[in-house]
C-alpha cells in the first residue's frame, strides 16, 4: 500500500507565499515521477507541477516564475513552494506519485486526499 499525507494548506492573502509538503510512504519502490495537481470548484483536476525520477520537472504556464516543486534526497517528500499567490489559486490541491511496478512494469498512480488552498484577502 501507498499512503501520501499531504499538509501545508491554509489561507493566505493575495501576494503571500505557501509551501505545500506531502510525505509518501509504504511500497514506494520505482518512483517514477511526484508532482502535485490541483481542482477548483467545477473544473476538472490539473497539473500545477511535476518533477520526475530524473530530477526533471514541468510546471503548468499558469505557476511559471511562482511555483517551485522540489523534493528530499530519500524521495519521499516532494514540496511545492508557491509566491505570488492569486485568488485564481484557489483550489484543492493533491500530491501525485506515480510508480512503476517491477512486477508488471504498469505505472500506477497515487493521489493525497488533496488540502484546501485559498487566496483572499
Amino acid at each position: 500500500q501507498v499512503h501520501l499525507v499531504e499538509s501545508g494548506g491554509g489561507l493566505v492573502q493575495p501576494g503571500g507565499s505557501l509551501r505545500l509538503s506531502c510525505a509518501a510512504s509504504g511500497s514506494i519502490a520505482n518512483i517514477n515521477a511526484m508532482g502535485w495537481y490541483r481542482q477548483a470548484p467545477g473544473e476538472q483536476r490539473k497539473l500545477v507541477a511535476r518533477i520526475s525520477k530524473g530530477g526533471s520537472t514541468n510546471y503548468a504556464d499558469s505557476g511559471k516564475g511562482r511555483f517551485s516543486i522540489s523534493r528530499n534526497n530519500a524521495w519521499n517528500v516532494v514540496f511545492l513552494q508557491m509566491n505570488s499567490l492569486k485568488p485564481e489559486d484557489t483550489a484543492v490541491y493533491y500530491c501525485y506519485l506515480g510508480i512503476i511496478r517491477s512486477t508488471s512494469g504498469y505505472l500506477i498512480d497515487y493521489w493525497g486526499q488533496g488540502t484546501q488552498v485559498t487566496v483572499s484577502s
